[in-house]
């Protein structure tokens, strides 16, 4: 399995890789979230992942739990993060993916970023401005946004983990700065 970080400079992601072993560093070279997500997928090629966002903080002993919640579900898409209010009422629970939201920590079993990725070349939205000129790649649309319709034409539930394994930091987005600051688990550290 391979841990990927996402990252944009001048993001310290030294808290990531002093404690994730073997952690692949994806750097954002274009300024272009869904570009730098595109090659996250391509480092994980055929493998199950563990996909990340460089504006996180990690749980207590996360390297030793999150391998042991992916052992026990290893063939399942698992999020990591969530700001929902079932995750307080209702806890770990699927959820259809076309509800999927948030890509700051989430694992796709072995093939599916693959997958993803070459769905994603030939994917058609029927409406909206998703899509390049020549239609060959999805543009201007958010990550998660992405992994929703994927979920959803591949009619894939995913499995939200609660407590959540990492928290979202508080400051403002490099993508876009007019994001609240005010991002964070519900459930994180409970």
């Amino acid at each position: 399995m391979k841990f990927i970080v996402r990252t944009v400079e001048p993001r310290d992601i030294s808290a990531l890789v002093n404690n994730i072993p073997g952690l692949i560093v994806v750097k954002d070279q274009i300024r272009d979230a869904m570009d730098t997500f595109y090659r996250s997928l391509e480092a994980a090629g055929d493998d199950a992942a563990v996909n990340m966002e460089d504006d996180i903080i990690l749980c207590d002993n996360f390297y030793d739990r999150i391998r042991e919640v992916i052992a026990a579900h290893p063939d399942d898409v698992i999020q990591f993060f969530s700001m929902r209010k079932d995750d307080l009422t209702i806890g770990t629970r699927y959820i259809p993916g076309s509800q999927y939201l948030m890509n700051q920590c989430f694992y796709l079993p072995a093939g599916m970023s693959k997958d993803l990725l070459e769905w994603s070349r030939v994917a058609r939205k029927k409406d909206g401005e998703l899509y390049s000129q020549d239609k060959s790649v999805i543009v201007g649309a958010g990550c998660d946004t992405l992994m929703a319709m994927y979920f959803k034409d591949k009619k894939i539930k995913y499995l939200n983990w609660c407590p959540n394994l990492v928290d979202h930091i508080e400051g403002k987005s490099v993508i876009d700065p007019r994001r609240s600051s005010k991002r964070q688990s519900l459930t994180f550290g409970k």
